[in-house]
Formats: structure tokens, sequence, C-alpha cells
């Protein structure tokens, strides 16, 4: 490469390597980058009381996270400074080529201390669409102010699908040459290679073979809005009346079980909590649901996807560049639980059209987000950008 004779220097920051997207993304990214070309240094914080925990996915792929534990996803301005402060020393000894930062809070520390010490190229990714649905009118709008004036000297802005790409331009936030979609990549030979049993899992939960069986996989927060998923449930009724698998936990589990009791659902509602034997759990799923106010490019829709599992979601944030309606998936509105009712019924009384659509979502899901497909985007993307910043020395140096 032009310029560089050595290993580009890659400093990745992300706040907190909980049960997600956004931290299994990021390990796979840095395990995976050729390291005959790159050298990277992963820093994160700490995830926080109740979040699964996903240290171990970078420990089994040979990674030793720099953790600094005042790097939290919560707002608290005297941890904050501490954290860019430990930021600002490790960058500059580091000495990165580049800073890449995933999430908000280190995307916005992690830029601030890129700039502090000197970092000569900064990329940020955003994985979900924070600026809408997850804080009060007034915090969004001061956090909306605070991503224009970083993007402004941030080289690449990465989003994860088009219509992400095109609210982050409708909002403001960097300029068109800036944004690039690179899609999520993951590991998904695992789930393609899931064969269906629903005896299993069925077992397991002590309900009847012939019992529908849908499920939910993710954070028990707010923004998943799983109380429309449950009325939606509870419009379902009669012998054959599903049943939900819920893999994940979160802060409004407790909630989320009081509201299923007072619905009448609590038989037919399955908290698992966090679960490391997904494709089981997936092989044994009549359809997989969410039911999020806002997303980015859900882990849980690829993943279910990959295993031959059909789809049900709101159509919200990047899910319509994932799931085409009626192609690969099924659209409805967000808190709906009428149509989220009607559209789970027609999908478990028409099984075969089920799996022919199913069969479609395998086929794109496998071919666009396979991390081996991230890798080499984002191996492009790097030496792209060190080979713009070489040449825009040499034009410097001239005059």
């Amino acid at each position: 490469m032009a310029g560089v004779d050595r290993p580009i220097r890659i400093a990745r920051i992300i706040a907190r390597l909980n049960v997600g997207g956004p931290a299994r993304h990021t390990v796979l990214l840095t395990a995976g980058l050729d390291a005959r070309r790159f050298t990277t240094t992963l820093i994160t914080g700490t995830v926080a009381p109740g979040e699964g925990d996903f240290a171990f996915l970078a420990r089994e792929r040979g990674l030793a996270p720099l953790v600094i534990p005042e790097l939290q996803r919560a707002m608290r301005p005297g941890r904050d400074l501490v954290a860019l402060v430990k930021l600002v020393r490790l960058l500059r000894g580091l000495k990165p080529d580049i800073l890449h930062t995933h999430t908000a809070k280190a995307g916005a520390l992690g830029r601030i201390a890129a700039r502090l010490a000197g970092v000569p190229v900064q990329v940020h990714t955003f994985h979900g669409h924070v600026l809408e649905g997850y804080f009060s009118p007034v915090m969004s709008r001061v956090f909306l102010a605070i991503e224009r004036a970083l993007a402004r000297g941030t080289d690449r802005i990465i989003v994860l699908s088009p219509r992400l790409r095109e609210a982050m331009l409708r909002l403001g936030v960097g300029r068109p040459e800036q944004l690039v979609v690179v899609p999520l990549g993951l590991e998904l030979d695992r789930f393609a290679a899931v064969r269906r049993e629903r005896r299993l899992l069925r077992e397991e939960l002590g309900i009847p073979a012939e019992v529908p069986l849908a499920g939910s996989i993710g954070r028990l927060a707010p923004i998943k809005d799983h109380e429309t998923l449950w009325r939606a449930l509870a419009l379902c009724t009669g012998a054959r009346a599903p049943h939900l698998a819920v893999v994940g936990d979160g802060e409004w589990r407790e909630r989320l079980e009081k509201l299923a009791r007072d619905l009448g659902i609590d038989s037919r509602i399955h908290f698992l909590g966090w679960r490391h034997d997904l494709e089981s759990i997936l092989a044994g799923l009549d359809v997989v649901i969410s039911s999020s106010r806002n997303e980015g490019t859900p882990v849980a829709l690829i993943e279910a996807m990959a295993a031959g599992v059909p789809v049900l979601s709101t159509d919200v944030g990047g899910v319509g560049d994932l799931v085409v309606h009626g192609e690969t998936g099924w659209l409805v509105p967000p808190a709906d639980p009428g149509a989220m009712a009607e559209s789970l019924q027609r999908i478990l009384t028409d099984p075969l059209n089920a799996a022919a659509v199913a069969a479609r979502a395998r086929n794109v899901v496998l071919a666009r987000h396979d991390v081996r497909s991230l890798i080499a985007r984002m191996e492009a993307l790097y030496t792209e950008l060190m080979e713009e910043k070489w040449y825009q020395c040499k034009i410097e140096d001239r005059h």
C-alpha cells in the first residue's frame, strides 16, 4: 500500500461487550482481520448488572481486550471524564493509524480522545438508530447535536443498512460521501447447519409437540417493546394458541412477568434467560418475532433466517432492508398488537408458505451477512482510508 510499509495499527473501542449484535460484530471483526496487514487493539468498558456478558467470545478468539472500567453505557459526567482521560493516555501510547469506534458512548468519548491524541483517521459505526426512540425528546436533541458535531471530524461513518444511511442524512449526521453502508457480518455456518426438530425444545418446556411455539431473542428492555408482543399473544386464543420462548434477560423482566400474569398468558410464556445453545432453540421454533420500536439490523432475525426459521418483525429502523414483507419474512407496524397477532396466526396456519418464505430468507442472509464478507469490506475500507490520508499528506507537503 502506498506510503505504508508495516501493518496498519487500529484501535477499536466499544463501550461494553454485552450480549448483542454490536459486541459480536466487534469481536468477529477484530479477530478476523488479516494479521499480516492489520494489528488491532480492542478497548472496552464493563457490562451493567443483569446484562449478558460476551467477554468469553473475545477470549475464545484469542483476544485480550484492554478494559477501562469507567467506560460504561450510562451517562455519568464524572466517570465519563475519567474514561476520556484514560482513553487519551492509551491512544497516545498506542499511536494507532485508525480509531474505529462502535456504539454511541464509545463513539463520543473515543472520537474526542482521538482528536486530543492526534489519531490520523477516525471511523465510527452506528449499530442502530439511537437518536430516535431511546431517550426523551430533550435528550435526543442533545445527542443529535453531539453526533452532528462529531461527524464533522470523522473520516467515515458506517451504517448497517441503506435505510439507516437515509435516516442519518435526514437528521444531518454526516455528509453523503462520509456515510458508507457495510452490512452486519456474523458467523452463520452453525445456524445454516441447524436441522429443524420440534420435539426437543417442547419437551424441555413441557408443552405438547403439536403446540405452535414462537421465539423472542434479545434484551428485555423498553425499546424492544415486548408489551406489544404479549398483547398480541393474548389475542391468539383457542386450543392451539401459540406459546413463546423468551431467550434473554434484562431490567424489564419482572414487569413483563407481571404483565403476562395480568393478561392471563403466563402459562404460555417461557423465560429461558441467556442461552448459549441458540441453535437448539431455533431448531424447535415455528417463528421468531421482533417487536422493537427501533432497531438497526437485528442479529436475532439474521440468525433465525440463516437457520431457516420464519421471521415476523415490526417495520422499524433498518429491519426493512433485511426483511422484505411476504418474500423473506413478514412486517407489521410498531406498537400494533392486532396486526402482529393477525400476521402470527397467518404464519402458523400456513406452514408450507412459511417454509417457502424462510428458504428464500436463508439464501439472502447467507450471501449478504456472512462474517467473511464483512472482513473483506472492512479491510478494503481501512486500506482506502490510509491511502487517502497518505496522498493528502503528500499534497500538503508540496504546499
